[in-house]
């Protein structure tokens, strides 16, 4: 989709394999204008297009909602537009959440409520300590959320929380769910009824996620949450090649507007690292059906229409579903099945055949 605005374009929108990200926002890849193309080719590009994910130009960018070098209005003043709680230590180059110390937690708010329906955050941060392999933890969330600054049990925030939350977990408290690495990215909406699970890594109440080595990287590691016409979608870049991949992408979200970005971190026992270097965050440019642009969407409670994600596919004793994928013995009973299969089809073309030459025999 394209659309123009008071300046020009405003978003415009390839397919995601068509994508590179370049510090830490996605460009196209077209080296020729598109204004200089020819007709024909213009046509044929805008039919293709899909409403996939920002190109991150300039004129997308909300300064208002974006934490960027050298951090300028971050603190406590009435002017701030990002306010910081607990063992949050504001540099020139980053913003550390946690030191890599023992029971710390720290968070960081922007002040200003969001009023877009349509909007994509970029989250470039870095994980790193002095802790070994499974010695480290706990991690980084990323809050969409009605509230900021309470202070929780939940990487640094409030459990019960009412809006969407992202989390880079990166220690294992569930020794039973070996069917997935850590650290684990997982993405989970919430109106307040339902607590974080701890214990189970928050599989009970995750729409989906994947697993991401991001720790003690020699470079930083960016996400890119996108969120549209009901559609939720989670992209990373962990290897510095300037590419994004898909972690999470669902449909049927339902997100209000009026709501805080945040970003909080926490330690335990184990400890970590935790720094933001940049939040932007960017405005998309969707057209809206008239009855969605009459509503109020302040008052729309954060919910998840589908009853399961297209990650999840096990169903789970509270009622959710979980994912996970194929071990050792459903793969073999998958080709056992194959197998049985061939063979019924072999057996029944054999009768089959042998039917019909004596049917044949039955004619001379």
């Amino acid at each position: 989709m394209y659309t123009l605005g008071p300046s020009g374009p405003l978003a415009l929108s390839i397919p995601k394999p068509r994508t590179k990200r370049h510090g830490g926002s996605l460009k196209l890849l077209h080296p020729q204008p598109l204004e200089d193309r020819p007709l024909p080719f213009l046509l044929l590009h805008f039919t293709l297009l899909k409403c996939d994910i920002t190109d991150g130009n300039v004129e997308h960018l909300k300064r208002e909602h974006s934490l960027m070098k050298p951090y300028q209005g971050v603190g406590s003043s009435p002017s701030s537009q990002w306010d910081f709680w607990g063992s949050t230590l504001v540099t020139s180059s980053y913003v550390r959440l946690t030191p890599d110390e023992r029971s710390k937690q720290g968070s960081i708010w922007n002040t200003v409520p969001v009023h877009l329906k349509d909007w994509e955050m970029h989250v470039q941060y870095k994980i790193h300590g002095s802790g070994k392999k499974n010695l480290h933890g706990d991690g980084i969330a990323i809050w969409y959320t009605k509230e900021r600054l309470h202070p929780g049990p939940v990487f640094g925030n409030q459990d019960h929380f009412v809006g969407l939350a992202l989390f880079v977990d990166t220690f294992r408290n569930d020794l039973h769910g070996m069917d997935r690495s850590f650290p684990y990215i997982s993405a989970m909406v919430n109106n307040g009824s339902l607590p974080y699970d701890h214990g189970n890594d928050g599989r009970t109440s995750e729409l989906g996620g994947c697993s991401s080595e991001i720790r003690n990287k020699d470079h930083d590691t960016y996400l890119a949450i996108r969120y549209s016409k009901g559609r939720l979608t989670v992209m990373i870049d962990i290897d510095d090649k300037n590419e994004w991949k898909e972690c999470i992408d669902i449909g049927g979200v339902r997100l209000p507007t009026g709501y805080y970005f945040g970003a909080s971190a926490a330690t335990g026992d184990l400890s970590d690292n935790h720094d933001i270097i940049s939040m932007k965050m960017y405005q998309l440019m969707v057209e809206h059906a008239p009855d969605e642009d009459s509503l109020d969407w302040t008052k729309i409670e954060p919910s998840v229409s589908l009853l399961k994600s297209p990650k999840d596919n096990i169903d789970d004793p509270t009622g959710n579903f979980r994912s996970t994928p194929l071990t050792g013995w459903k793969v073999f009973l998958l080709l056992l099945c194959a197998l049985l299969g061939i063979v019924v089809c072999g057996v029944v073309g054999a009768v089959v055949f042998q039917k019909r030459q004596e049917r044949n025999r039955r004619f001379y």
